[in-house]
């Protein structure tokens, strides 16, 4: 069998992929993200079936490791702290008791598992699509950027936990211990450097960080499969490794940072992310969502309710009007970690497979709309972020 020929409608559609969206009216342009998932279902089994999901599966995960290794390292464990970032909390934990009452409404049957596993997916955030498309426009150090990636961290963090603590085969407690562990061992490997650092281990890294030698991308890589590992080991899905790994790569990498921020995104976005999102649309149940059109869209208003009107009532002091609708907009955009509570949820027949595609589905189109919608919203030239105080005329919006 020849293993690298399904490789080969993968890597084209990768390439397509930002060619078209350049090609794209600047007005009607879409992020490259959704022409590699739409890219997959081409290819895919449910279409010209050239390759499917299982020929690209170690790339895809080390994809998917990238891409929230990427936004772990975005986000500044400070800001959790500051009062932006207490409001994300209390807008995330608001959405997921609405998303649970909601849930609990809607099922035939009396399950735990059900209603975590709806709630949960119902929100979640793509800080990982997301990030990019603010990054494009330029947005990602203003005001509305910096509380989008705070909102976003916390879309991603919270249900990292919550599906560790509530999705798992083991009891709550017995998962809470194993996530504290986790949690320790990853401050562990973050004060590591600082307390034990080798005589010229910084100027050996630094002088061998360029040409053959790349020493701190490789201490990146290590740095990810090892925090992957660990928390497949421990039971919890590799997402959770990928953006706690994310946020110690920040205080851990030595060298010229700039530098490998330049170096993560050429093999994170040449290579291993679009295979994840390739391998994502040619797994995506397209007989299931044609079946039932309507559902999507359903559970597209629903993630709209659930995750963007908490953002709206959290944040209508700390920004003003149109912000806080882009960033509503913004938290309520979902597809990577919908994909990965799905698959778990249905694995653990927390979900059937009819929702699990019908909420996928509803992912595709809220990376599709609301973020092209968020980003026409307001002015043109982004605003610079003037730090954790609201603006002024934020006090008096909405």
């Amino acid at each position: 069998m020849n293993v690298y020929a399904p490789l080969v409608p993968v890597f084209v559609v990768a390439l397509l992929a930002p060619v078209l969206a350049f090609l794209m009216p600047a007005r009607s342009r879409v992020p490259q993200v959704v022409i590699l998932l739409l890219g997959g279902v081409l290819i895919g089994p449910a279409a010209l079936d050239l390759a499917g999901p299982d020929d690209v599966t170690l790339l895809s995960d080390l994809g998917m490791g990238f891409l929230f290794l990427l936004a772990g390292y975005e986000l500044e464990p400070s800001v959790l702290r500051e009062r932006s970032g207490r409001r994300a909390g209390a807008a995330w934990l608001t959405s997921l008791v609405v998303a649970g009452v909601l849930v609990a409404a809607w099922v035939d049957r009396e399950s735990v598992h059900t209603v975590a596993a709806g709630a949960i997916a119902l929100t979640t955030t793509a800080l990982g699509v997301v990030l990019p498309i603010l990054r494009e426009g330029g947005q990602l150090g203003t005001r509305l950027g910096r509380t989008v990636l705070v909102v976003g961290a916390v879309g991603e963090l919270g249900p990292i936990v919550a599906m560790a603590l509530l999705l798992g085969t083991r009891e709550t407690g017995a998962a809470a211990i194993l996530l504290v562990l986790f949690a320790v061992a990853a401050i562990g490997l973050a004060s590591l450097p600082s307390r034990f650092r080798f005589p010229g281990g910084d100027v050996v890294l630094r002088a061998s960080e360029h040409g053959t030698g790349q020493s701190t991308l490789r201490l990146t890589v290590l740095l990810l499969v090892t925090l992957l590992a660990l928390a497949a080991g421990l039971g919890f899905d590799a997402v959770l490794g990928a953006f706690v790994g994310g946020m110690v790569l920040r205080r851990w990498a030595p060298g010229d940072m700039e530098s490998l921020e330049k170096k993560l995104d050429v093999v994170a976005w040449g290579v291993f992310v679009p295979v994840f999102f390739v391998s994502s649309g040619m797994g995506l149940d397209v007989d299931s969502i044609v079946a039932s059109p309507l559902l999507p869209l359903l559970l597209l208003v629903l993630m709209l309710v659930v995750r963007g009107g908490p953002v709206l009532l959290w944040f209508r002091r700390e920004l003003p009007r149109v912000e806080r609708v882009q960033t509503a907009l913004y938290s309520a955009t979902a597809l990577p970690l919908l994909v990965a509570i799905t698959e778990i949820a249905v694995a653990e027949d927390a979900m059937t497979t009819r929702v699990g595609a019908a909420l996928v589905g509803a992912g595709v189109v809220s990376v599709i709309v609301l973020p092209m919608v968020a980003s026409r919203l307001g002015p043109q030239d982004p605003v610079p972020d003037g730090g954790d105080d609201p603006p002024g005329d934020a006090r008096t919006a909405g």
